[in-house]
């Protein structure tokens, strides 16, 4: 009997445990640690910071359905991996903290063969001071943290209707943040709220950001095809922002927060400042914060993890200059090199080296973003790492049949820019390979054949349907095993 554990039940996780459970006979052993009781939708907490979905629209309870697949689940979170077992005994395990109301305090050890660390993120707000929620800045990183912005944004959106002029920043909350399409999507959906209650006059929209041109996302920007034209998402985004009437600060690294005002450098080494009423900003992102231990119990965290917490795979972490980076130097299995039996898949792994180029200030400051993992590329990455861990148990040790490099895989993505069946928005992006190829795609690192974007109504029916979709398929309903990742 193999046993699998896996850490976390994000889009990474969860899409592995779903697919090692179907595919694996019932003598072998699936088990979750995940320290929240619901998945979530995460692409949909937008619409919940809005207002326009409830928090029960975006999650549903993890317990009720991993019991009928036969997964056993455990509400805890993971503190410590053992991939050398203890002097007690050489069978690798993993520790948690039960965060479950009814067994907190108690500590679960969990033996495996297999290990999948799926994480994700700790959402990093300490990073920067005063940021984030019970703070000075809202978020919508999560459902309960989308719930609250939308709180704080209905009273702003009060305040408006009584007259009073309100300022409203939207962004990336640190030097080096990911998921600027996440901010982008929240200003566009904010700024249309507001029109749609026609008090756009009395608002101030500031969109404030890392990125050293608009449109760069973590990836370095593109040049995608539209309307049969060739253009950059540089353009794709300040023309978005134009419409909306959102003026913006780029090449800026937030180093501060207080209560109205938002304290950034910029790439030129300026101290500034950003006065606000409402403000959203993405926090930086680190790994979950898990140690590691050899059979000893001495402290080998470093061997697994980089030093920002996220988990080395097998990627090229060796130090080199920007421009002798390589698509190569991704990761395609997402195995630990050192403990063959653990896998990262989604945003815990460490990425070898950001996409954008880096930038730092005249005083030292890396403002630049990293580079963005959610979505389908970790579905993807979930999904061939659940492959190989089943072809792993049947066949035993043999060189991995499935692979997903980001150099090597496209990206679908719907930037909704306002909800509503007949005059709601949204901008479609493809993009591929996520990671520009230089040496395949000289012009522009891209297939300006499969990198594309269109704006309207039409995108946001699909983003609308793909929500549905999505849940449909994370709830283990019919064939959801046929659709796409």
């Amino acid at each position: 009997m193999a046993r699998i554990v896996v850490l976390g039940a994000g889009i990474a996780g969860h899409t592995a445990a779903a697919f090692l459970r179907k595919k694996l006979g019932r003598k072998h052993k699936v088990s979750v640690i995940t320290p929240n009781a619901y998945y979530q939708w995460i692409p949909s907490n937008i619409w919940v910071g809005v207002g326009r979905m409830s928090i029960d629209q975006v999650r549903f309870k993890l317990q009720p359905l991993y019991k009928r697949w036969g997964i056993d689940f455990h509400q805890a979170k993971a503190v410590s991996i053992h991939p050398e077992g203890d002097a007690g005994s050489g069978t690798p395990f993993v520790l948690a903290d039960y965060t479950e109301v009814s067994r907190k305090g108690e500590t679960l050890r969990l033996e495996y063969d297999y290990l999948v660390n799926a994480t994700g993120p700790k959402l990093n707000f300490e990073a920067t001071d005063g940021l984030g929620p019970g703070k000075y800045t809202v978020s919508v990183c999560s459902y309960d943290h989308a719930a609250h912005a939308w709180e704080k944004l209905q009273e702003t959106i009060n305040k408006l209707k009584s007259g009073q002029r309100q300022r409203i920043v939207i962004g990336t909350g640190h030097p080096m943040a990911t998921c600027q399409g996440a901010a982008f999507e929240y200003i566009l959906n904010v700024a249309y709220e507001i029109r749609k209650r026609k008090l756009q006059h009395l608002a101030d929209i500031t969109w404030i950001t890392n990125e050293y041109e608009l449109g760069d996302f973590g990836m370095g920007g593109a040049h995608i095809k539209r309307g049969g034209y060739i253009t950059s998402t540089r353009v794709f985004a300040e023309s978005f922002l134009r419409e909306n009437n959102i003026r913006w600060i780029k090449r800026a690294g937030v180093v501060r927060v207080e209560p109205g005002l938002i304290h950034y450098e910029t790439l030129d080494g300026e101290q500034k400042t950003e006065a606000f009423d409402f403000s959203m900003l993405i926090p930086a992102f680190a790994g979950a914060g898990m140690k590691a231990f050899d059979k000893e119990g001495t402290d080998i965290s470093s061997k697994l993890f980089a030093p920002n917490g996220l988990m080395k795979v097998d990627a090229d972490y060796n130090a080199k200059p920007y421009e002798d980076w390589s698509v190569n130097d991704w990761p395609e299995t997402y195995r630990n090199p050192d403990y063959p039996a653990i896998f990262a898949p989604g945003i815990a792994f460490a990425p070898p080296h950001a996409i954008s180029k880096p930038m730092t200030s005249r005083s030292g400051l890396n403002i630049f973003p990293t580079p963005p993992r959610t979505g389908m590329p970790s579905g993807v990455m979930g999904k061939i790492t659940a492959l190989n861990i089943i072809n792993l148990v049947n066949k035993g040790e043999h060189e991995l049949k499935h692979r997903a490099s980001m150099g090597r895989m496209g990206a679908a993505c719907i930037v909704s820019a306002g909800y509503g069946m007949t005059k709601g928005a949204a901008a479609t992006m493809t993009v591929f390979p996520i990671v520009p190829d230089f040496v395949k795609y000289p012009e522009y690192g891209r297939s300006i054949g499969y990198t594309m974007g269109e704006a309207g109504l039409a995108g946001h029916w699909l983003k609308w349907f793909m929500h549905y979709m999505f849940l449909h398929k994370a709830k283990g309903y019919p064939f959801w095993w046929l659709l796409p990742e």
